[in-house]
């Protein structure tokens, strides 16, 4: 197992090429617009790899063709070496998706829900492990519409760990939780990680991608305007952001690239 920053740099273990998805335009549906528009991506094995993006950027788009849950309309994504777009069931046996919202049976403990996501992949797992590296051993009993928000989101990550996935995707994770409980998930991306995962994620929070990630790219209007290390982006687009002693932040940053909040 690789950990922390020990990772092989021989070969990335994402590889994106030029890829594109395209969907009809709601008032002319004989023409089309690009929802990810050509973007090209290397992520390494062992990193926490963050997407930004205003509404509409593309980011959740570009997950679901990473994910092969979208259609890839143009270009290439690799995982592992594995085409997406020829083999997506081969891709799903190796990555873990923790989705935006979830929707449990109501009448299904946690515990009983982990053996069955397990039972699709045909596994059988520790499920009281699994509980336990997401701080929720003692709800195992408990059926998710008893979870708090936060509860509820590190529970979807403990379904997205069920195949021991090398990638984890992460879909905007803390939106909606209070102070506490979003830095209880940074604390528990960061344990994945350092276990050698690679994680890659998408967020509207600049604290988080700045916390969290190792490198980021954001993308604005399907198409991507910037990827580097967070220090190196302030360093070029925020070096010297009003009433700041030294520099700015990632949050100055999107909004140079962008002209605009992530939420506009």
């Amino acid at each position: 197992m690789i950990l922390g920053n020990q990772r092989d740099q021989s070969m990335p273990i994402i590889e994106v090429k030029d890829l594109a998805k395209k969907y009809p335009l709601p008032e002319n549906k004989s023409e089309f617009f690009y929802a990810v528009d050509g973007i090209s991506l290397s992520i390494e094995a062992g990193e926490i790899f963050g997407i930004l993006g205003p509404n509409g950027a593309g980011k959740t788009t570009t997950l679901e063709m990473l994910e092969g849950l979208t259609d890839i309309d143009g270009g290439s994504a690799f995982i592992d070496g594995i085409d997406v777009a020829a083999e997506p069931y081969r891709v799903k046996e190796i990555i873990g998706v923790q989705l935006q919202a979830n929707e449990y049976f109501d009448n299904v403990t946690l515990n009983e829900l982990l053996t069955l996501f397990a039972a699709l992949y045909e596994r059988e797992v520790d499920t009281k492990n699994l509980l336990s590296k997401v701080n929720l051993l003692d709800k195992a009993q408990a059926k998710p519409d008893h979870l708090s928000g936060g509860q509820k989101q590190r529970f979807s990550i403990a379904c997205a760990l069920v195949n021991s996935p090398k990638v984890l995707f992460l879909d905007e994770p803390t939106t909606g939780l209070d102070p506490q409980a979003k830095h209880n998930l940074w604390d528990l991306v960061r344990e994945l990680n350092n276990a050698g995962m690679t994680i890659v994620l998408t967020t509207h929070n600049m604290e988080e991608a700045e916390s969290l990630c190792e490198r980021i790219a954001i993308m604005d209007h399907g198409k991507l305007v910037a990827e580097d290390t967070p220090q190196n982006l302030i360093l070029k687009h925020a070096p010297e952001p009003p009433k700041a002693p030294l520099h700015g932040n990632i949050e100055d940053v999107f909004l140079a690239l962008t002209g605009h909040g992530l939420r506009d």
